[in-house]
């Protein structure tokens, strides 16, 4: 055996040492790192990304994706997470994500903060989903388009089925996008499930397009690419307080509303940094960049003043929406499996 002096001995120790204390120096040194899905306006998440990494040094890793996409990719991804979070976008894929062991649970400290409306999201979930912001459905239509064509301004659904807006009425698919299976959802909950697959087959025949995004509606309306669409009724807003010729509608019959979601995934690689973004999102800061982004939802938290540009609700007949129900896997499949048997697959 190899003798080694004490000098020796000391001098492997600190080289040793040094080597293990600039290890943790530099492990300490690098940012932190948080994988996001966001779900609401592609603005909106941009900007959400840019304020948080500035604020706090985290680095955003951030991809938009329609929550019907969004719900598939982290189910494919469930034995590996590679996401740490979602946010934004219709709540029912959330709560179908909850109800399969998706979501790891998370009862902020600043519950009270929050409406009771994002409250209740946390309760019904056990704490896996809260309640990111609220907006009803409507629709909305380019008023310079409707004059050109000689066609009136749409006011209820029963409007909407009228042979006069043949090929002139864009919505999403409900298979890919929350807001269409939110639309799909409510007028089950409005109609009844039979009348209401009749009424859209009616209305199938006067849609052009279904796109895969249900954010696309609104700005398509106001370029006069398209002359309506059906979507959440704060996206056509922006466009008219931006001086564009739109106008928009909650229908008279009443009408379903979302409460977008916001959750981290269970089993995620960054699970610190993702807790930072979500109560930074979640804060009056993150809240407020949505109205900064011209995306004019109802913000869960109640502490700070709303931009006066978010459009009230309080004349807005709303269903009685069973979140709990409509937000399952089972009864969601169900529905669009009905939908793509009956309505897709209509003649025109």
């Amino acid at each position: 055996m190899k003798l080694i002096t004490l000098s020796q001995a000391l001098s492997r120790l600190a080289c040793t040492s040094a080597v293990f204390v600039l290890t943790m120096l530099t492990a300490h040194a690098q940012p932190l790192t948080v994988n996001a899905i966001c779900s609401t306006d592609q603005t909106w998440c941009d900007l959400a990304a840019s304020d948080f990494q500035k604020v706090t040094g985290v680095h955003v890793l951030q991809v938009r994706k329609p929550t019907g996409e969004a719900l598939a990719q982290i189910r494919a991804e469930a034995a590996n997470p590679k996401t740490d979070i979602w946010w934004g976008g219709t709540g029912d894929p959330y709560l179908q994500a909850a109800e399969v062991g998706l979501l790891e649970p998370y009862r902020p400290s600043y519950i009270n903060d929050l409406h009771l409306w994002s409250v209740r999201q946390y309760a019904m979930t056990q704490n896996k989903v809260g309640g990111f912001y609220t907006s009803a459905i409507g629709f909305g239509w380019n008023t310079e388009v409707l004059k050109k064509k000689g066609l009136p301004e749409p006011k209820c659904w029963k409007d909407l089925i009228d042979p006069k807006y043949k090929g002139q009425i864009e919505t999403s698919h409900p298979a890919v996008s929350g807001t269409a299976y939110t639309i799909l959802a409510g007028l089950v909950q409005l109609m009844g499930e039979d009348t209401a697959f009749d009424y859209m087959k009616k209305l199938h025949k006067n849609i052009t397009t279904y796109t895969r995004s249900g954010t696309a509606q609104a700005p398509n309306v106001a370029r006069g690419e398209v002359a309506i669409g059906l979507s959440f009724i704060f996206g056509f807003d922006g466009w008219t307080q931006n001086g564009y010729p739109v106008k928009s509608a909650a229908p008279c019959e009443g009408t379903s509303y979302e409460i977008g979601g916001i959750a981290l995934i269970k089993g995620s690689k960054n699970p610190e940094a993702a807790k930072k973004y979500y109560d930074w999102l979640m804060s009056p800061a993150g809240q407020g960049v949505g109205a900064r982004a011209n995306s004019l939802q109802v913000p869960a938290n109640k502490t700070f003043k709303l931009d006066p540009r978010i459009p009230s609700l309080d004349n807005v007949r709303l269903v009685k929406y069973d979140f709990e129900k409509y937000g399952k896997a089972a009864e969601r499949k169900r529905l669009l499996d009905r939908w793509q048997r009956e309505v897709e697959n209509a003649p025109k």
